[in-house]
């Protein structure tokens, strides 16, 4: 009788080929990659840097935001200045932990993000729905374990990914037909059965993502419900104007990962340069209008972004320099 023993073998280096059949346009498409990147960090950077020092602003809602800027930040940095290089200095090589430690910042940040969406939900249910109890509830220590419990809940959701990668025999091929790591791509590089980690991947963060988009739609039907037993219109458009940054943020999350997964895991027709392209972009895209919807809709934020540019040109003006 003979025994099939798969010996775990970790290439020293992954391949990551960019956008196969799209070579020749690398250098057109890293110009707009890299424009939204910049965007993404500059703008949300001066979002968090805004919600720090003005003290208006220090409240839960300022403060989910702020998590939700770092993580905008989080994703796209661990994502396209690698494809940057690929696309500019062919540096297409990455480590094997290297590439792990991508997969796991990349769906921690997703997984995250989802779930602080739903805490700004919860957020203005308690702000619209319950007004009155709203300091009695949103606690900076209430507030607090939601921000630890969302890093612990992304954080436990996704570790096991590293072992179900680590487990594997790579006996094949070290090329991944992409721009960055992620799980499920470079699962299918293994020479042995990863349905488990098919299995894993789709499921289970996909369950606490839907289970959050139900909750959300949960508090926004509170939401609607209550906003239009207002008495007066001026009131219903206050209300509803708190919450129409959010419900951007919310479809310009949503909708596009979805789209990504569904298309990832039943759009076998359509090309793969195409996936690969709608992957770049959903982890760029976000992260750059997320500060910009809230800084056009949020007129607290917008004061305080005008607030700290007058004091940064009058600090120039006054300085010897100026």
């Amino acid at each position: 009788m003979t025994h099939t023993n798969f010996t775990i073998f970790h290439p020293a280096v992954f391949v990551l080929l960019g956008i196969p059949g799209w070579e020749a346009y690398h250098i057109w498409l890293s110009i707009p990659l890299c424009l939204m990147y910049i965007t993404a960090i500059v703008g949300n950077s001066i979002l968090i840097v805004v919600i720090i020092t003005e003290r208006n602003l220090h409240e839960p809602m300022y403060f989910f935001l702020s998590m939700l800027a770092i993580t905008d930040i989080l994703l796209s940095t661990t994502t396209v200045p690698k494809a940057l290089a690929i696309f500019w200095l062919h540096a297409h090589d990455i480590a094997f932990d290297a590439c792990v430690t991508q997969v796991f910042f990349v769906h921690v940040m997703f997984v995250g993000e989802s779930a602080i969406l739903l805490a700004m939900a919860f957020d203005r249910f308690v702000a619209i729905c319950v007004p009155l109890h709203y300091t009695a509830v949103l606690t900076w220590r209430v507030v607090g374990r939601i921000g630890l419990a969302i890093v612990t809940r992304s954080f436990c959701i996704i570790f096991p990914v590293i072992f179900l990668l680590k487990r594997l025999p790579f006996c094949r091929t070290n090329i991944v037909p992409h721009s960055y790591c992620e799980h499920i791509g470079v699962a299918r590089l293994a020479c042995a059965d990863i349905t488990i980690n098919i299995w894993y991947g789709f499921s289970v963060p996909i369950v606490m993502v839907i289970v959050d988009v139900i909750l959300i739609a949960v508090s926004y039907s509170l939401i609607l419900r209550t906003v239009f037993r207002l008495p007066s219109q001026d009131a219903r458009h206050k209300a509803l104007s708190t919450c129409g940054s959010h419900l951007c943020v919310i479809l310009m999350f949503y909708v596009p990962s979805f789209f990504t997964l569904l298309t990832h895991r039943f759009g076998h027709n359509i090309p793969r340069h195409v996936h690969i392209l709608l992957a770049n972009l959903y982890v760029v895209v976000p992260p750059m209008l997320n500060p910009i919807v809230y800084g056009v809709k949020t007129k607290q934020i917008r004061e305080g972004v005008t607030h700290r540019f007058f004091d940064i040109r009058t600090w120039c003006c006054a300085s010897p320099l100026g």
